[in-house]
This record gives structure tokens, C-alpha cells and sequence, in this order.
């Protein structure tokens, strides 16, 4: 896709763009809402073994669908460098390496959701664990995959408050979409750091803290599709 023509009519490009990030958000409610939050059972290895064990199926679905996000982000980073990059390059370039990052990120802790289904696998070299052991062994990955997935949102916290700020700057997009955007980055760097610093915090304040950033970036991909930018406001950006 050549940059000249996502200017000449970006709104074609900015609906993809919107559903795409509708879709990833679709998939993860399915991976943390449905999956995640019916099998784990809070503190409990031995429990969250049992309850893993059965629905195996389940679980990689939910791991899978998480990979598909990854995947769906790619041409969402690309479509929205596009989007802010006349408002200034050097932060839209910047916006996007924090995006990136976050991806790849997520993209690689998902290695820790499949390690619970390695421990369960019918193999001999399992046999030197005793059934404690591989049940702490699966929980403590689920673990490490949480704050995994914690370090992956700073990055993207920060690419959130970017966006906003690059929106609210734009002219061509409502300067609310921007604040939203902002406060839910702010939610996101709020959430990891207190899950790395004070995680007895971070459980009390989960998952309200995490609303702000749900509901911008919702309003955020349904305007991408319903609205996309006031194409005079745009052209005057993107004007030699």
C-alpha cells in the first residue's frame, strides 16, 4: 500500500483498521474473560491443574487466540502510523516502536500459557516430578505469563498516551477520542507497575482500573469504523 493513496482516501483504510482492532478486542475477552477466568483457580496449583486438565482443548484455543491478536496488531500499527504520522512523524515513528515492542512481547510470553499443557502430557521424562511438582510447575508459568503480559502493556500504555496526544493534536479526528485514548494508556502503566511493585495492590484495584482502557479503546475502533477523520480537516494535514 503505497502512502499517497491511504491520504488520498484513508477512509477505506481507517474501517479495516477498526475492525481489525474490534476483532482483537473480541479475542481478548475470549482469552482473559472466557478461558483464563473459568479455569484458574486463584492460589490454588493443585485446582487449576484438575480444571486445566480436561480442557486442554480450551486452553490452547484461548493461547491461539491470543497469538491471532499479535497477528491482527501488525497491520493496525502500520494503518495508524499512517493515520498520525502528518501530525508528526518523529512521534507517530515513536508510537509505533513502543507498539511493536509490546507486541513481540505478548507475542512471546505465550510460551508460558503452553507450558501448563507440557506438564500435562503423557511422557516419561515427566516422571521425575511428582504430581505437586508439575502442578506447581504449570501454576507458576500461568503466573510469570500475567506479568509477562503486564510488562508487555507498559509498552503499549505508552504508545496509548502518544496516540492521544497525536489525535488531540490532529484536527481531523474529536480531541475526546484523544483523552480517552490517554487515560487508558495512563490506566495500563498504572496496572503493570503496581502488579510489579505492590501486586497485593494491583488485586485490589483489578479489573475496574483496567475499564477506562477498555471503553477507549472501544470508542476508539468503533469510530475508526463508523467515522474515521473529517476528510477537510485531514487534507489540510496532509496538504504539500
Amino acid at each position: 500500500m503505497k502512502s499517497n493513496r491511504f491520504e488520498l482516501s484513508p477512509q477505506p483504510y481507517l474501517r479495516v483498521a477498526g475492525i481489525l482492532y474490534l476483532a482483537i478486542i473480541l479475542l481478548g475477552l475470549f482469552g482473559e474473560g472466557f478461558v483464563r477466568s473459568t479455569l484458574i483457580v486463584p492460589g490454588d496449583a493443585g485446582a487449576t491443574f484438575l480444571s486445566i486438565l480436561p480442557s486442554q482443548l480450551l486452553w490452547r484455543s484461548g493461547a491461539a487466540g491470543d497469538l491471532l491478536m499479535q497477528v491482527l496488531d501488525v497491520p493496525v500499527i502500520v494503518l495508524l502510523y499512517l493515520l498520525l504520522r502528518p501530525v508528526s512523524e518523529t512521534l507517530a515513528l515513536t508510537m509505533t516502536l513502543f507498539n511493536l515492542v509490546q507486541t513481540a512481547v505478548l507475542a512471546a510470553n505465550k510460551l508460558n500459557l503452553l507450558v501448563p499443557t507440557f506438564l500435562m502430557a503423557d511422557s516419561s521424562y515427566l516422571n521425575a516430578f511428582s504430581t505437586e511438582q508439575l502442578q506447581a510447575l504449570s501454576y507458576l508459568s500461568i503466573k510469570s505469563h500475567s506479568f509477562g503480559f503486564a510488562i508487555g502493556l507498559i509498552f503499549f500504555g505508552f504508545a496509548c498516551l502518544l496516540r492521544g496526544y497525536l489525535i488531540h493534536r490532529s484536527g481531523f479526528m474529536p480531541k475526546v477520542i484523544g483523552w480517552l485514548l490517554a487515560l487508558a494508556g495512563l490506566s495500563y502503566l498504572v496496572n503493570s507497575f503496581a502488579l510489579i511493585l505492590a501486586p497485593t495492590i494491583a488485586a485490589m484495584m483489578f479489573p475496574l482500573i483496567l475499564v477506562p482502557a477498555f471503553l477507549g479503546e472501544l470508542i476508539f475502533a468503533l469510530w475508526l469504523v463508523a467515522k474515521g477523520v473529517n476528510l477537510e480537516e485531514w487534507q489540510k494535514r496532509v496538504a504539500p
